[in-house]
């Protein structure tokens, strides 16, 4: 248990020193930032699955936590990929 936590740890430190330097470098284009949003989501439930506990409970207890990352995730990518109109 204590070696996938490192692992998990490890993976997710990865995935953000990744995004940070993608934002760091500002060329960012509608294609990363999918990847990005994806990355987000695969983070947001080891997070879930993981360091919360909830990977061997009742799917209903795990559909809670994913369908809110699902729902902040997409708001997210519309509010980016829908154009402004003023």
């Amino acid at each position: 248990m204590k070696k996938t936590l490192e692992i998990v740890w490890v993976v997710l430190t990865m995935l953000t020193v990744f995004a940070f330097a993608l934002g760091y470098t500002n060329h960012v284009n509608s294609l990363l930032v999918g990847f990005l949003l994806v990355t987000t989501f695969i983070k947001g439930q080891s997070v879930i699955d993981h360091f919360m506990g909830l990977k061997d409970v009742r799917l209903k207890y795990r559909l809670i936590p994913f369908f809110w990352l699902a729902v902040t995730l997409s708001l997210i990518a519309a509010a980016y990929y829908l154009p402004i109109t003023a």
